[in-house]
């Protein structure tokens, strides 16, 4: 056997993959649930230019989590302790975009060092440590994704009542602001619900390609649409078949499974800025003419 198809195998194995396929099934039921919450999340984070803060949302997330795995506790809870905290002091500090910004600079590089710390101090099995950066498809138990799937509908409970005023505030908050629209704290709801869905997506994608599921469903999306009812339609399918393509290819390979979403995430982004960008031109080409007749 070459070096190629050693390295083919473990990045693509399908053998037994059958019997393998029962093992994942808590984590295809929570990966669909996480593209509904990451896809509908993902399109605010895009309007209101949140993507830095998702990052660093993430890192507390893990921080969280590796506390958690440190102690012995539910590392599912710790992910969300940390990713909520995180969530309330960028909602509280952080109302401008430059204070924002300053205070996602501090957050991150503090939650990713005290992860750290807490998995060198950790001395149970290594795919746990690996696992809360890279992610994990068999780790879904039934308690975790009896977690993730309440975790979700209150994502999605929270996101149906305040999602007019939100999408109105986070379009034109100038204008939402002298209509009486509570600007201030729609951005505080959000940002703690956005720490819930980061917190979730944490469980499967790991800490540090997060990005993948919250935020590039929507940026493709809105690469190819701007209708506030077609982009999150797209937003949820890309984040749903990132995450479910991912797990189910991961499934035949020996590696995590973020780079997997990651490929399908990142692949549909470029398809989408390519139809974008074509129809750009195309509009470029008629419009000369129209004004010329």
């Amino acid at each position: 056997m070459t070096l190629a198809d050693g390295i083919w195998q473990q990045v693509f194995s399908f053998d037994d993959y059958g019997e393998l396929l029962g093992l994942v099934r808590n984590s295809l039921i929570a990966g669909a649930a996480l593209g509904l919450v990451g896809g509908l999340c993902g399109v605010f984070v895009v309007l209101r230019d949140l993507a830095f803060a998702v990052h660093g949302i993430s890192e507390l997330s893990f921080a969280g989590a590796s506390a958690a795995l440190l102690a012995g506790a539910d590392v599912v809870a710790g992910s969300l302790t940390g990713s909520l905290l995180a969530a309330g002091v960028l909602g509280v500090l952080g109302v401008r975009a430059r204070d924002r910004n300053s205070t996602i600079g501090v957050l991150m590089p503090f939650g990713l060092g005290l992860g750290v710390l807490f998995l060198a101090l950790y001395h149970g099995r290594a795919a746990n440590k690996f696992g809360l950066l890279t992610g994990q498809i068999v780790a879904v138990d039934n308690p975790s994704t009896a977690w993730l799937l309440g975790t979700s509908a209150v994502v999605l409970l929270v996101l149906a009542v305040v999602w007019r005023p939100l999408a109105f505030a986070s379009s034109d908050p100038d204008v939402a602001t002298a209509r009486g629209v509570p600007v201030r704290t729609l951005s505080f709801v959000f940002m703690l619900t956005l720490g819930l869905a980061v917190a979730l997506s944490v469980q499967i994608v790991g800490a540090l390609l997060v990005l993948s599921l919250v935020v590039t469903p929507a940026a493709a999306a809105a690469r190819v649409t701007a209708s506030p009812v077609v982009m999150p339609l797209l937003s949820v399918v890309f984040a749903v078949v990132s995450i479910e393509g991912g797990i189910l290819l991961a499934l035949g390979g020996s590696v995590p499974i973020s780079p997997y979403v990651t490929t399908i995430s990142f692949t549909l982004y470029l398809v989408c800025r390519v139809v974008g960008g074509h129809r750009v031109r195309r509009r470029g080409v008629r419009q000369p003419a129209s004004v010329a007749g």
